[in-house]
């Protein structure tokens, strides 16, 4: 019984985990476009320290496609993929 508790509680982690970093891909994709007030500043370098080193990794294997940068598309797939990868192998776990 604990296993499985163990299971559905990190399964629910890994959720809320992807969910949460996929929005925060999200806004710092946004707020790289448009030029925030002074008092948005901090959060814009929040996102950037939380999000540009894990698409960084992809903007390096990813080949250029002129002024289009896909590499947040393609980590927030990757993020999903590997969600549903890592729940499919903790259902097994049940």
């Amino acid at each position: 019984m604990l296993l499985l508790d163990t299971v559905t509680a990190v399964e629910h982690f890994l959720d809320v985990f992807v969910g949460v970093y996929t929005l925060a891909i999200f806004l710092y994709v946004l707020t790289s476009w448009i030029q925030l007030p002074y008092s948005l500043r901090p959060a814009q370098r929040f996102l950037d320290e939380v999000c540009e080193p894990y698409i960084r990794l992809w903007r390096r294997i990813l080949p250029t496609a002129g002024p289009i940068d896909l590499s947040p598309m393609v980590a927030v797939i990757a993020l999903v993929v590997f969600d549903r990868i890592a729940v499919a192998i903790l259902d097994r776990l049940h």
